[in-house]
C-alpha cells in the first residue's frame, strides 16, 4: 500500500470516496451557506458566489479533513492518539473533533505563536508542545514524537482522507449552484484544491478550476511549470494560511491535471479582499480566506461574466490586524487622509486650517507638529492634519482651498 503522503496515494482520492466522506461528516460540521453576492458581483463584474466557510465552528474549513481523518482511525488508533504540527487552522480543527471525539490530540508549534492560538489549542482539547523557532522546526519535532509514541500524524494537506474530507465543499456549492462556470480556490500546500477539483470534476467536467496563491509564496505555481520560484524565500504575508514553501506530494499529484490557472495576488489585492467582505458582506474573514476574492480583483477579465464560486476559506484574523486593514482601505479610498503643511509658525495658524477643514465638512482626527526638522525654516513649523471625508474627491476640494488661502500643503 503506498504511503499517504506519496503522489502514489493520490488514486485514491475519488469522487466516491469524497461522496462517502460528506454522509461521514453530516451532522458534525455546519453545511455553511452558499450565498449570492449582489455587492460583489457589481464590483467585480463577475456573477459571484461565495461559501461561508469561516460559518464553521472553528471558523474554517479545516474541520472537514480533520474529522474526516479522525473517524476513520482504527480504535487502537483513536486509544494511542494523534499529532500535528500547525499554529493555524488545522490545529484548531483538530484539537476540537479530537476532543468531541474522545482522542487524545498533541499540537506542535513553533515558540514564537500567538499566545491566543496556543490558548485556543488547549481549550480546544489538545495538548500544545512548543518547539523550535520555525513550522519547520515544528515539523520535525512532530515527527519524531510520533514515532518515540506510536502516534498517528495528521497532515495538514498532504494526507488522502484529509484531501477528500476538504473536497466536501465542492459537493456542497455545486448541489447550490450546479451551474457555475468556476471554482476559484486558495492555495497553501494543495489539500484544498486537489479535494475540490477531484469532487467538481466528477459532477461537472467543463468546470473551470482556477488556484489562487500569495504572489510571494507562488510555490505552486512554480512546480507546475518546472520551474524554480521567482521569489524562493517568501517573506511576510498577510495571508499567512497560504504561505507554504513545500507543496505537498499527493496534493499536487491530484489537483495538476485539473487546474486551468493561478492567479498570484500581490497584498493590496488581498487587503482590499478583507475590507470588501468586511463592507459589502458584513463578515470577517483572514487573509488566506479572501484570497478567492483577491484573485477576481487581480484579474477580473479572466471572470468578467462567469458565475464563479469562491471560497472563503477562513475568518480566523487578528483583531488588531483587522483593525490595521480597514484603516488602510480607509486611506486607499481617501476617506482617511494626512495632509502636510509648512508654515509660519504663528498665532491662529492652526485655528485657521482647523476652520477651513470644519467649514468644508470634514473632521480633524489629529494634529502633529515638527518643529525641529530641516524641511522648514528655522522661524516656520511643519506640521500634519490627519482628516477624515467622504471622499478623496472632498479631500482635493479641501487641499485646494488651503492652497487658496495660501497654505503650502501635499497628501502624503
Amino acid at each position: 500500500m503506498p504511503d499517504a503522503h506519496s503522489p502514489a496515494a493520490g488514486a485514491a482520492v475519488t469522487y466516491d470516496a469524497i461522496r462517502a466522506a460528506a454522509e461521514r461528516l453530516k451532522g458534525r460540521i455546519e453545511r455553511t451557506a452558499m450565498r449570492r453576492s449582489r455587492a460583489l458581483s457589481e464590483i467585480t463584474g463577475a456573477d459571484v458566489w461565495v461559501k461561508h466557510e469561516n460559518d464553521q465552528y472553528t471558523a474554517a474549513f479545516k474541520e472537514r479533513g480533520a474529522l474526516n481523518k479522525l473517524l476513520q482511525l482504527t480504535d487502537a488508533e483513536k486509544k494511542r492518539g494523534v499529532i500535528a504540527s500547525s499554529a493555524g487552522n488545522h490545529a484548531q480543527g483538530l484539537a476540537f473533533h479530537g476532543h468531541q471525539l474522545g482522542i487524545p490530540t498533541t499540537i506542535v508549534m513553533p515558540r514564537g505563536t500567538p499566545h491566543v492560538k496556543v490558548a485556543n489549542a488547549r481549550a480546544r482539547g489538545a495538548t500544545v508542545v512548543l518547539e523550535g523557532d520555525s513550522y519547520d522546526d515544528a515539523y520535525g519535532a512532530a515527527m519524531q514524537m510520533c514515532r518515540q509514541r506510536d502516534l498517528v500524524f495528521v497532515h495538514p494537506f498532504d494526507d488522502v482522507d484529509v484531501i477528500i474530507g476538504q473536497g466536501t465543499i465542492a459537493l456542497e456549492m455545486l448541489e447550490d449552484a450546479p451551474d457555475l462556470d468556476c471554482l476559484i480556490v486558495p492555495i497553501g500546500g494543495g489539500g484544498l484544491i486537489a479535494g475540490m477539483a477531484t469532487a467538481a470534476k466528477a459532477i461537472k467536467p467543463d468546470i473551470r478550476i482556477i488556484g489562487v496563491e500569495a504572489a510571494l509564496y507562488p510555490f505552486f505555481a512554480a512546480k507546475m511549470q518546472g520551474k524554480a520560484p521567482r521569489n524562493s524565500d517568501g517573506g511576510q504575508t498577510i495571508a499567512e494560511g497560504i504561505a507554504v514553501k513545500k507543496v505537498g506530494e499527493t496534493a499536487f499529484s491530484v489537483a495538476k491535471p485539473m487546474i486551468e490557472d493561478i492567479v498570484l495576488t500581490d497584498e493590496t489585492a488581498l487587503e482590499r479582499a478583507i475590507a470588501l467582505y468586511v463592507t459589502a458582506e458584513r463578515t470577517v474573514v483572514e487573509g488566506a480566506g479572501a484570497a478567492s476574492l483577491a484573485a477576481l480583483l487581480t484579474a477580473p477579465q479572466k471572470f468578467s461574466g462567469k458565475k464563479c464560486g469562491i471560497v472563503l476559506s477562513g475568518g480566523n484574523i487578528d483583531t488588531r490586524l483587522l483593525a490595521a486593514v480597514l484603516e488602510r482601505a480607509l486611506v486607499r479610498e481617501g476617506r482617511i487622509s494626512v495632509l502636510r503643511f509648512l508654515g509660519d509658525d504663528r498665532p491662529g495658524m492652526l485655528a485657521d486650517v482647523a476652520k477651513i477643514i470644519g467649514d468644508l465638512g470634514a473632521n480633524i482626527l489629529q494634529v502633529e507638529h515638527h518643529r525641529i526638522t530641516l524641511s522648514a525654516p528655522a522661524k516656520g513649523v511643519e506640521f500634519d492634519v490627519e482628516i477624515e471625508t467622504r471622499d478623496l474627491q472632498q479631500t482635493e476640494e479641501i487641499m485646494a482651498t488651503l492652497q487658496g488661502a495660501g497654505y503650502a500643503v501635499r497628501r502624503l
